[in-house]
């Protein structure tokens, strides 16, 4: 499938395969198993991961690309929020990728826990490699997460010993950068669903641990802005607060804001605070270099 770069249009939105051949740590799907999407624009049963890819006009753009990663606790992937924010990185010249990734699923996986983290890091060697026909910097390439999209791309920026996908080319496979909103970090009993779901209802102590990413950062970490609302009651405001420390404490960039109020799910704009997290990542990317 060719995608004509920086054009306007809705051809641009046509899902790029992350994968060239076979899909990796799959088992062959029921028939019935088809992908879903409602009127919401929430998407299940994925067997075939992909890119939705939103360019910028070509005088605006500035080689930045962000991958962006739906939350919907491993259960579903939720589009609407991301695609707001894909446009309006758009505006600002910075290309964006909606990773539809595949959910946890014994039906179709041979391996569940691992799934995720394959699709994403499959996403970020492939916007690599085609980075010179896209018209993106290979060095300015960051990973978006919302609720449990920020767990898995906070996996991604913590857990960079850990490849679970065929990578001949060495292509670099760390983010340059990470934006979390609202992420899952720790794994605990407050998130039951989000757990459960990707690595099933009775983990060992030490396998909550490797998959608490706040346990996982390190000096190589990527620079990390962090955005959430205290009185979020879906995913609680202390996996923010919890890795937002992990960072300090390794030295590592980052940012943070906790807005007053806002709930849980919310894209560009919410009830209380406007646009201003998204003001405030625009000036951290600048100030960063991105």
């Amino acid at each position: 499938m060719s995608i004509i770069c920086f054009q306007q249009s809705r051809a641009q939105q046509i899902p790029i395969p992350i994968y060239e051949n076979h899909v990796p740590n799959a088992r062959q799907a029921p028939a019935d198993y088809l992908e879903q999407t409602d009127a919401d624009g929430l998407v299940t049963r994925i067997t075939q991961p992909a890119l939705i890819p939103f360019f910028p006009a070509k005088e605006t753009a500035t080689g930045t690309a962000i991958l962006i990663f739906p939350g919907g606790g491993y259960r579903l992937l939720s589009l609407g929020a991301c695609e707001e924010i894909a446009k309006a990185l758009n505006q600002e010249g910075i290309a964006a990728f909606i990773v539809k990734y595949r959910l946890p699923n014994d039906t179709i996986m041979i391996n569940r826990s691992i799934g995720p983290l394959q699709d994403a890091q499959a996403a970020i060697r492939l916007v690599r490699k085609r980075a010179a026909e896209w018209g993106i910097d290979p060095n300015k390439v960051g990973m978006m997460g919302l609720s449990a999209g920020g767990h898995l791309v906070s996996m991604e920026g913590t857990q960079q010993d850990r490849v679970v996908i065929d990578n001949k080319e060495k292509i670099n496979l760390r983010p340059d950068f990470m934006a979390l909103l609202y992420p899952v970090i720790i794994y605990d009993p407050a998130i039951p669903r989000t757990r459960e779901n990707l690595i099933g209802k009775q983990p060992s102590p030490e396998l909550l641990a490797f998959y608490s990413t706040d346990k996982h950062v390190t000096a190589t970490t990527p620079p990390t802005f962090m955005v959430h609302a205290a009185d979020d009651d879906v995913i609680p405001v202390k996996n923010t607060l919890s890795f937002f420390d992990a960072l300090l404490k390794t030295h590592v960039k980052a940012e943070m804001h906790i807005l007053q109020s806002g709930g849980h799910g919310f894209a560009l704009t919410d009830a209380n605070s406007k646009d201003n997290w998204f003001r405030m990542f625009k000036s951290w990317l600048a100030e960063n270099g991105f």
